[in-house]
């Protein structure tokens, strides 16, 4: 920073040395070679005009005006004649007060414009006459017209820049809010409903089967752990501004997440809840992309939480196709449909523990996970009865190992 400071400020000193050459070193040159020559020194101020811009200004005002004031003879006939010697000089002064209505202040903007011009006006009265009078004046006003007008449509583009990338922030933060949402509903909702039948069951038989009563508990207790394991990762990936939290953490909190793999974990404990799952799987099994194996493992999970919470059965089919595009997920109960199950799908009513795990978050979540990957989802009741829930998610690559439908 200070190397840049110094090297801005040793690029205004030569400038300034530069200005006083042309002035003193070549007096009887024509106009145009003392204009050029400013125009060319004025690129020395660079640096100035990054860190001052006013202070810039102010030299190229001063340096151009010298060069146009200082000739004398032909340069001073050369003018009254032409204006090609003083725009040019008076170029760079442009330039800058462009940069300045493009970065800065409106106030130092009107300050910059304000005090160009009265300065050229000033310069161009006391060396022209008559009609080259009007003709310098009307150059003079439409060079800074112009600079303004570049300044402006500058400082719009990048407003409007600034904008779309604030507005593409705010985006990012609604998805990530929405993801998370989805993650602690399907997380939560399932594991709250799976502990609140095992308690209601326990607390039925805790007197008359103590032994069902102990395996309700066992099973409350083996959710629980794992509802808080999958809450330590989430608010893991929450903490990334403190890479250490991770590292220190214990190995619950950097597992990796759930997919169609653990679906025998789940099968499992909805069994404890009183549904048994038959799974079945069709087509070219294959390790699926993580976003495309979370969402199916999640959908799975709320459509079996809707069964044991709502449908009335005590059992279920879920059906996994592994296609050459695509996967497809399909859960099947003959349960109450849309009196029962469905009730869910359609209201999200929950177990009622004022949580507001439900309010219909189910069916969205569903539906909003399909809608990110472009795949197709559809839930409703059955003709013969019971609740379908269907979702087809594409994949990138063609599947790979075979595996035989059973």
């Amino acid at each position: 920073m200070t190397r840049t400071k110094t090297m801005a400020w040793v690029g205004g000193a030569l400038y300034l040395l530069a200005v006083g050459l042309l002035v003193g070193g070549a007096p009887r040159a024509s106009g145009t070679v003392h204009g050029v020559g400013a125009l060319l020194a004025a690129s020395l101020l660079v640096g100035v005009v990054r860190r001052v811009p006013l202070l810039a200004l102010a030299m190229a005002l001063c340096g151009a005006t010298a060069v146009v004031v200082g000739p004398t003879g032909s340069a001073r006939a050369s003018l009254s004649a032409s204006y090609q010697g003083e725009f040019l000089s008076y170029l760079a002064v442009d330039l800058v007060v462009g940069l300045i209505v493009a970065t800065c202040a409106r106030r130092a903007s009107v300050v910059a414009v304000a005090g160009s011009l009265i300065v050229q006006l000033l310069v161009i009265s006391g060396f022209s006459h008559g009609d080259n009078l009007t003709v310098n004046v009307v150059i003079a006003l439409l060079a800074t017209a112009a600079a303004c007008m570049g300044g402006l449509l500058s400082r719009e583009r990048r407003e409007h820049a600034l904008a779309l990338r604030s507005q593409e922030v705010a985006e990012a933060v609604i998805a990530e809010r929405l993801r998370i949402a989805r993650e602690l509903h399907d997380m939560v909702a399932h594991s709250i409903g799976i502990i609140a039948i095992q308690a209601g069951a326990a607390s039925q038989v805790i007197r008359t089967r103590p032994t069902e009563a102990g395996e309700a508990l066992r099973a409350i207790e083996v959710t629980s752990r794992e509802t808080l394991s999958g809450l330590r990762r989430t608010l893991v990936a929450l903490r990334q501004a403190d890479p250490g939290a991770a590292a220190s953490g214990n190995g619950a909190a950097l597992a990796p997440s759930p997919g169609l793999a653990d679906l025998n974990r789940l099968v499992a404990a909805t069994a404890d809840a009183g549904v048994r799952v038959d799974v079945r799987r069709s087509g070219e099994e294959r390790a699926l992309p993580a976003d495309v194996d979370l969402s199916a493992f999640r959908i799975v999970q709320e459509a079996l939480t809707n069964v044991v919470r709502h449908a009335g059965t005590g059992r279920c089919r879920v059906l996994i196709d592994y296609g050459d595009e695509e996967v497809s997920v399909e859960i099947v109960d003959d349960g109450r449909g849309a009196n029962g199950n469905g009730a869910d799908h359609g209201l999200g009513l929950g177990l009622g523990l004022g949580l507001g795990l439900g309010l219909g978050l189910g069916l969205v979540g569903m539906r909003e996970r399909v809608a990110l990957l472009y795949g197709d989802f559809s839930a409703g009741p059955r003709p013969e009865g019971g609740f379908r829930v269907t979702a087809r998610l594409p994949l990138p690559e063609p599947a790979g190992v075979p595996v035989e439908a059973r």
